[in-house]
């Protein structure tokens, strides 16, 4: 526990799990089993920065192998520790299950505040880091890959494959040691946007489900919700700019880490980015009204809330006041065990962070099996698409006597490209997760919240796996 009485983060993963194994009445040995983090290593190393030798920790655990590799991102971060690494690498695991990638969960972190460091500084450390990964078996293809994550994203991704290729150069499958790389070394069309994408598909699907919006409270129509989101990173920025600039959503209110801006009316996502990417800050975005206390926006009154930041942002101290009629985890563990069970009490409908932000994980499966066949998604099959599109087109012109217009023809006829394939294959997955959870939180009286089902669903994947193999 720590000091203000809340659970760990490897305790909170652990807790809501539980809950899960309670419904199943899964045996008390299989139970330990299915918790339990397989390995965890714990590296020091020493680079020479500014002439001035730095000892660095970095941490990468692995908490199943029942499929192979374990995958699981790398975070940079001042903050980072072994618990919160364990915790992620559990999540990956149920993440992974739910969303039926055949990946084990893993997770890693380097304790490290990058804003110190320049470009070159940053790649000797990645570079130096990857080689300790990789002597001490947690870095390959076969068996375990990491993807981007909180201070990490293409540029380290390159950096660790070229340090992997360089220490393996007999790999002809190097490139697929990480995932999230740009798509001109090997990177997949999609993959930036992909966990952002994810959320904006998961929260169309709940809003195709009368049941769960009118126990939620909220209207059947996406466009008339107002939406908070915390964290205008990479997911919070994808995601609300989908969700406002193509399913008309208002997001009223985005959170960052020195306050929060608020218009009731609307704030334009693109807009406030461009404001931040110039300014490096929220404060003085001039179409919105400013405040330096971001926790309290999480309590201001809205249909949607979404965190995209950190975890433990939503705790026993706040969760009360929270007013969010559906809250949507885009971040790892935002939400605390003991927060999510006031809210579950409270009626506020929670989908839990592993599904909503499964799709980045999916898409770098996407991603991995790109680079393992070396060839991108519809290079052989999209110009004969468009061949019997247009002769479809002929065909239907033929039979009415009627001519299509040209523009009409172009949308006809077009073939799936790579990022057509990446999208289509992302939705179908988030939706058909989003359908086997409904389905278990319909058929036991005693689910009563997303989550549990979630994770009951996670948890009978896993469990057929180790029986199927006879772990137990």
């Amino acid at each position: 526990m720590t000091d203000n009485n809340e659970l760990t983060f490897s305790q909170s993963v652990d807790r809501m799990i539980e809950r899960a194994l309670d419904v199943m009445e899964i045996e008390q040995g299989q139970a330990n089993a299915l918790k339990s983090c397989d390995s965890v290593i714990q590296v020091r190393f020493p680079v020479k920065i500014k002439g001035t030798i730095e000892v660095f920790t970095g941490w990468r655990a692995v908490h199943s192998t029942h499929r192979l590799p374990a995958k699981g991102g790398i975070r940079f971060a001042p903050f980072a520790d072994q618990d919160e690494v364990e915790a992620l690498a559990a999540l990956m695991t149920y993440k992974c299950a739910i969303v039926d990638v055949p990946f084990g969960g893993s997770k890693g972190a380097l304790l490290i505040d990058p804003s110190k460091y320049d470009r070159e500084e940053m790649q000797l450390i990645t570079r130096r880091f990857t080689l300790e990964l990789v002597r001490k078996g947690f870095l390959s293809p076969s068996t375990n890959v990491p993807a981007p994550d909180i201070g990490t994203g293409q540029r380290e991704m390159s950096w660790i494959a070229d340090t992997y290729k360089h220490l393996h150069p007999e790999d002809v499958n190097y490139l697929a040691c990480v995932t999230g790389k740009p798509v001109h070394l090997g990177g997949i069309r999609g993959r930036t946007e992909a966990t952002g994408r994810g959320v904006q598909y998961t929260i169309q699907e709940f809003f195709r489900h009368a049941d769960g919006l009118k126990q939620a409270g909220l209207s059947s129509s996406l466009a008339d919700q107002t939406i908070i989101v915390q964290g205008l990173g990479n997911v919070g920025y994808h995601a609300t700019k989908f969700l406002s600039e193509e399913d008309g959503a208002r997001i009223i209110c985005v959170i960052e880490r020195d306050g929060y801006v608020h218009n009731e009316k609307g704030i334009n996502i693109e807009s406030l980015y461009q404001y931040i990417v110039e300014h490096k800050t929220i404060k003085g975005y001039p179409d919105a009204t400013f405040s330096e206390d971001g926790k309290k926006a999480l309590e201001m009154e809205c249909d949607i809330l979404i965190p995209a930041a950190l975890e433990a942002q939503i705790t026993v101290d706040n969760a009360a006041r929270v007013k969010a009629k559906l809250i949507v985890e885009a971040a790892n563990g935002p939400v605390t065990y003991q927060a999510d069970q006031i809210l579950n009490k409270m009626g506020v409908a929670i989908l839990p962070d592993a599904y909503v932000n499964a799709g980045g994980v999916t898409v770098s499966y996407f991603e991995w099996i790109r680079n393992l066949s070396h060839i991108r998604f519809g290079r052989m099959q999209r110009r004969n698409e468009e061949l019997r599109n247009e002769q479809y087109i002929a065909m239907l012109e033929e039979i009415t006597g009627t001519r299509i217009s040209d523009l009409a023809k172009e949308k006809l006829s077009h073939g799936a490209n790579e990022i057509d394939i990446v999208r289509s294959g992302l939705e179908d997955t988030m939706r058909h997760a989003f359908q086997e959870i409904r389905e278990i939180w319909l058929r036991d009286d005693r689910i009563t919240d997303y989550r549990t089902a979630a994770y009951v669903l996670a948890v009978e994947k896993i469990s057929k796996s180790y029986i199927d193999i006879g772990v137990y």
